[in-house]
């Protein structure tokens, strides 16, 4: 598909112009901002030509500038696909902003198809060109820097042992089904055995706290022993029709996808059963490290970070650090469940290296304490180092320094970033990452963090132009 970088302008799209529909200030802020900074552009354009032999070739698809406004569009708002086409295909001053003007505005699965094209890597190097923007526009100093993590879920179910099983079985007995149908002999004696492991999962599920002293261990045997067949025998239909090939091309192609698959979850299924027999029939400790949460969403980690409310949470843990304006300066997607303390030093030196100083307040929770990290901010010559101190008797020198003004500020500083987390949660979507893959994820989370980004820079700018027209 050719990646036009601008159409050719129409009569209609000139008439569209001078209808004097003006775009909300913010989204207003956020498209002259975007074309004064066209790097950001060809930064998308480049992933969008990623695996394309003639990307000048062909015909018209969606432009990177329409990618970066309609996805920058779709987090702002916290819209799914088709809302976002829809809203676009109905509204003027939307398909002002997203620069398709009078043009047809394409379905909801090609906005998806341009999107799955952008790498976690790129979102990354955009949101350091918008800091690096925002610095030189003066609307960011990077004087105060406040820190804090959170975890954004994966689209799973809670994990239990029995539901894991059940989800093997199925899944591995609907792509056996679809795979017979390509094939031209068809699969002879593959049992359905969905409906026995079914009944096992719902029984385990309705036990009591007393029927489970006595019966789990016999249930879960047996659909163990059921997993394990369908396993088995899906792996034996893989090597019985190795050899066979469809027809068309097309199908062939489909039959060596699901081929793929289903190998794929057949290592599964034996992780699975293997966790399940360790921790159920022998007893075992499972490490964390070695369980498997979910066989569509293999990357989700276990959370523990003694929540009352929710004491477990699947998915990923997420470091922030946001300046005193409301921009995210840094954001990473962390592996398992580290502890927050390990990344004071790591963030006052992409704070140096970003703003070329360190920070002069540093404010975190008192999860990011420890005696190094205090002398860290004193090695980087913050001048308030506003972190509690966690456990341990406090000298009188240290209680007096937190019960001081300067400490309290600091930490009533701090509690702004919370409020940022509900945003990006509440709304720009980074709750729950419907997408599928840790790729994925990680560009939910950098497109979450461009939106919140440029918003408070459009917000920074009108406000600075307003001041501007009040002095005149």
């Amino acid at each position: 598909m050719t990646r036009v970088a601008a159409p050719q302008f129409s009569f209609a799209d000139l008439e569209f112009l001078t209808q004097g529909i003006d775009l909300d200030p913010i989204l207003k802020g956020i498209f002259h901002f975007l074309d004064d900074h066209p790097k950001i552009v060809k930064l998308v354009g480049k992933d969008l030509e990623r695996g394309l032999k003639k990307p000048d070739m062909g015909r018209c698809g969606i432009t990177a500038p329409q990618v970066v406004r309609s996805l920058i569009l779709m987090r702002v708002k916290n819209w799914d696909y088709r809302e976002l086409r829809e809203r676009i295909a109905d509204g003027y001053t939307l398909r002002q902003f997203t620069g398709f003007y009078s043009q047809r505005v394409p379905k909801h699965d090609a906005f998806n198809r341009a999107f799955n094209k952008l790498r976690p890597a790129t979102l990354q190097a955009i949101n350091d060109l918008i800091v690096e923007a925002a610095v030189n526009l003066g609307l960011e100093d990077g004087k105060k820097l406040r820190v804090d993590t959170t975890v954004t879920e994966t689209d799973i179910h809670h994990p239990t042992d029995n539901t894991l099983l059940w989800d093997v079985v199925r899944v591995l007995t609907r792509l056996i089904g679809r795979l017979a149908k390509l094939l031209p002999k068809g699969i002879d004696n593959f049992p359905n055995s969905t409906r026995s492991a079914r009944r096992r999962m719902q029984a385990i599920q309705r036990m009591t706290a007393r029927q489970r002293h006595h019966q789990q261990q016999k249930k879960y045997r047996q659909l163990i022993a059921i997993t394990q067949q369908v396993v088995d025998n899906a792996r034996g239909v893989l090597e019985k029709t190795k050899d066979q090939c469809a027809v068309e091309l097309m199908d062939d192609l489909v039959i060596g996808e699901l081929r793929r698959k289903i190998d794929h979850y057949c290592q599964l299924g034996v992780r699975v059963i293997d966790q399940s027999s360790r921790r159920v029939l022998k007893g075992e400790q499972v490490p964390t490290e070695e369980k498997v949460y979910s066989i569509f969403e293999v990357h989700t980690d276990l959370i523990m970070r003694g929540k009352v409310q929710k004491p477990l949470e699947f998915g990923h843990k997420i470091f922030l650090a946001e300046s005193a304006h409301g921009l995210i300066t840094q954001y990473r997607v962390l592996e398992g469940n580290p502890s927050d303390h390990i990344h004071v030093t790591p963030s006052l030196k992409s704070h140096k290296k970003t703003f070329g100083l360190a920070p002069d307040w540093y404010s975190s929770d008192r999860g990011f304490f420890s005696k190094e990290n205090i002398k860290a901010g004193q090695d980087f010559a913050v001048k308030l180092v506003c972190i509690p101190q966690r456990g341990g008797k406090r000298t009188s020198k240290r209680e007096a320094f937190e019960k001081s003004p300067e400490f309290k500020k600091g930490q009533r500083f701090r509690a702004g970033v919370e409020g940022r987390i509900s945003v990006l949660f509440r709304g720009r979507g980074m709750k729950r990452c419907l997408a599928e893959g840790r790729e994925r994820f990680e560009v939910l989370i950098g497109a979450a963090v461009l939106a919140n980004n440029l918003m408070a820079i459009a917000h920074r700018l009108n406000q600075k132009q307003k001041r501007y027209q009040r002095a005149a």
